[in-house]
């Protein structure tokens, strides 16, 4: 009987493959307002979030057991052990020069487990708890990088990554049900009078409805958690202000769909999750 392999580092995505999606000039444009030693923390952080978002929405195999290996990764920098993954190696210098704690990334890896067992939310309330794995904890990771991560500025910044998490899933209706999974809250749906396949056609009445409603509740939290950017320092400030203009203007754009003057294709980027968007816009997206 032969034995059953364990999936090893060479496995994971390769950097080549995650930070090609980076854009360079994205950087360029981050070193002037923030300078090279924040970027580089940043680029670190974005390697780490898009190889586990690449682990749990492409990678083929057992995306569970390749996840367990990137929190092995993970606890053998807190465990002051040797990280074998690039990605890795790079993200254990930022961690020990910033001195970021693990909970974040763990919850990260989490979202990334739920994503493979829950398709579908019942209240707007099991949304926000999913966002707070999926995207707050890079906004507190950007947050630690800066060395301004206090209680108060975590609780805005949660507010602005959860508005900015709920607007992509807007933007990615039809395409987060191909892959079977739901984000809109499912007593949302009956209250429009939409069933799950209504999504896959946004020209209906009922999923306008819907779209303007939910993104009625994003701006409110986006709103809520601008005052963060004032709390910064300038150069942060302006990073801060950046992504939050970023959300807004995709409203606009969602604000259109709901009132039947553009299509939602027409305004939909490919699927990523919030940490991309996130550090885009950082970098002056």
């Amino acid at each position: 009987m032969s034995a059953v392999s364990t999936p090893g580092i060479e496995q994971l995505p390769q950097p080549q493959d995650v930070l090609e999606q980076s854009g360079d000039e994205n950087f360029t444009v981050a070193s002037a307002i923030l300078g090279r030693r924040h970027v580089k923390h940043l680029m670190a952080i974005y390697g780490f979030a898009r190889l586990v978002d690449d682990v749990g929405d492409e990678a083929s195999g057992d995306r569970e057991t390749l996840l367990d290996l990137v929190e092995a990764e993970l606890r053998a920098i807190y465990d002051h052990g040797s990280p074998r993954h690039p990605l890795m190696i790079d993200l254990a210098i930022t961690v020990r020069e910033r001195d970021l704690p693990i909970e974040p990334f763990l919850r990260l890896i989490e979202a990334n487990r739920v994503d493979q067992r829950v398709t579908r939310y019942e209240t707007f309330q099991d949304l926000i708890g999913y966002c707070q794995l999926s995207a707050a904890p890079v906004g507190e990771m950007v947050l630690a990088v800066f060395g301004a991560a206090s209680p108060e500025r975590i609780a805005l910044s949660d507010r602005i990554c959860d508005a900015l998490q709920i607007i992509e899933h807007l933007q990615d209706l039809g395409e987060d049900l191909a892959k079977g999974r739901v984000y809109m809250p499912q007593e949302d749906l009956r209250a429009f009078g939409c069933g799950d396949q209504d999504l896959a056609d946004q020209h209906s009445d009922s999923v306008r409805a819907l779209i303007a409603f939910e993104a009625g509740r994003a701006s409110s939290l986006l709103a809520s958690g601008a005052p963060l950017a004032r709390t910064l320092p300038f150069r942060q400030r302006l990073a801060i202000a950046g992504f939050v203009a970023g959300g807004r203007r995709a409203l606009d754009g969602l604000g259109q769909i709901a009132g039947g003057h553009v299509a939602v294709g027409s305004v939909v980027r490919p699927n990523r999750r919030f940490a991309w968007h996130f550090l885009k816009a950082l970098a002056g997206r």
